[in-house]
């Protein structure tokens, strides 16, 4: 069996009262009321600690909220050249940019759109470091502490030959030339105490370096928004670091400017037993929620139960594992029947597909205090078309 990550979905909070007609099915809503209040937790970190805080478009890109996003953090992170863009012309702020290899093609209009270029390895950095330093954009090297703290091996960038980042045994002056700043990216999911044990390995192996470095950026994975994270740790962390080095830090929560913000609709399409009681759903693991299989997890359900009427949930599509999980109901499910998952903001919306044709799950926008709805997107054949 695969490791299984822990469902870290909290409280429903108001969706527990949304009505789930309301939209067309499968369906991402996100409620703007929540968002806010994650993002004004982040602030409040930044404020506090004096670090730069940036938003991961890779965890989350729906723009229609970045003025909202905006009005809270210093800027974006970016994993590539579309969310640089994206990044550049909707949020405004800082863009710093990592890849873990960046085409000769695509460096240019990197540059161009970014703040900090980071580079994957040393290799990548000496050759692009000129074309930065000439258009004034600051450069930075990842670094891998060679220490891990990740729950699930896949998804530990310090896991043995990883490919992300650069052993920080490796470091030496020849390879920190021209360098501003480091990025140091490992946690998933995580509270504040797995970031303590890698600066506590990786602090005295940068002190020889610090005079030359501008910022350290400590990336994403920082679950800052759930409801147990020690928020005063983080910020006397950070405050430190800025205070005993002199740089500027950063961090770029992904998870966190959209945790408990979203649910996914769907409708119970069929039922029937084989072994047990079985229901198909117009919501795909594969197409709509690929981590369900890729991490793999179990998504919380909204309104589950421990005890009554337990079903397999699974796609239309063709592919056999297209399972979501077995979930329960206080009574038999009724063909029709909506139902919708937790914590479906973040990743689910950015890794949707149309594997075997099955439609992108429309996008709607709610805010919980006014109740106001609005569709942002829906989409049709030529979507699926269109890309193929």
């Amino acid at each position: 069996m695969p490791e299984m990550m822990t469902t870290q979905a909290g409280d429903p909070g108001a969706f527990r009262d949304f009505d789930l007609s309301r939209v067309p099915s499968p369906c991402f809503v996100v409620d703007e009321a929540a968002i806010e209040a994650n993002l004004k937790v982040l602030r409040h970190v930044a404020d506090a600690s004096g670090a730069k805080v940036l938003a991961a478009l890779k965890a989350f890109s729906m723009f229609s909220t970045a003025p909202l996003v905006s009005k809270y953090l210093d800027g974006t992170c970016a994993s590539g050249i579309y969310e640089a863009r994206l990044g550049r012309e909707e949020y405004g702020g800082e863009v710093a940019t990592f890849c873990a290899g960046y085409k000769d093609s695509d460096i240019d209009e990197i540059i161009a759109l970014s703040d900090h270029v980071i580079f994957n390895s040393p290799g990548q950095k000496d050759r692009f470091l000129a074309k930065c330093h000439a258009a004034g954009v600051q450069v930075g090297l990842r670094i891998n502490p060679e220490y891990s703290v990740g729950e699930v091996a896949k998804y530990d960038p310090a896991a043995p030959c990883s490919r992300l980042g650069t052993p920080i045994s490796q470091l030496t002056p020849e390879v920190l030339e021209g360098v501003d700043g480091l990025h140091m990216h490992v946690l998933c999911e995580q509270g504040v105490d797995p970031l303590l044990h890698v600066w506590s390995s990786v602090e005295f192996k940068l002190i020889p370096y610090f005079k030359q470095l501008k910022w350290i950026n400590f990336g994403g994975g920082h679950h800052i928004t759930r409801a147990d994270y020690n928020h005063d740790v983080l910020i006397h962390l950070l405050k430190d670091i800025r205070q005993k080095y002199e740089v500027d830090v950063m961090i770029e929560p992904g998870e966190a400017v959209a945790l408990d913000a979203g649910i996914l609709v769907g409708e119970i399409l069929d039922t029937f037993t084989n072994g047990m009681d079985i229901a198909i759903t117009d919501i795909s693991a594969t197409c709509h929620m690929p981590d369900v299989i890729e991490a793999p997890y179990r998504p919380a359900m909204l309104g589950e139960v421990e005890d009554g009427s337990t079903y397999r949930l699974g796609g239309p599509s063709c592919l056999a594992g297209d399972v979501i999980g077995d979930y329960t109901w206080p009574a038999q499910v009724k063909i029709g029947q909506r139902f919708a998952f937790l914590d479906q903001a973040h990743y689910s919306m950015v890794k949707t597909n149309t594997f075997n044709g099955v439609p992108l799950p429309a996008i709607a926008l709610w805010n919980s205090t006014t109740d106001d709805l609005r569709m942002i997107r829906e989409f049709s054949y030529s979507d699926f078309k269109g890309r193929l």
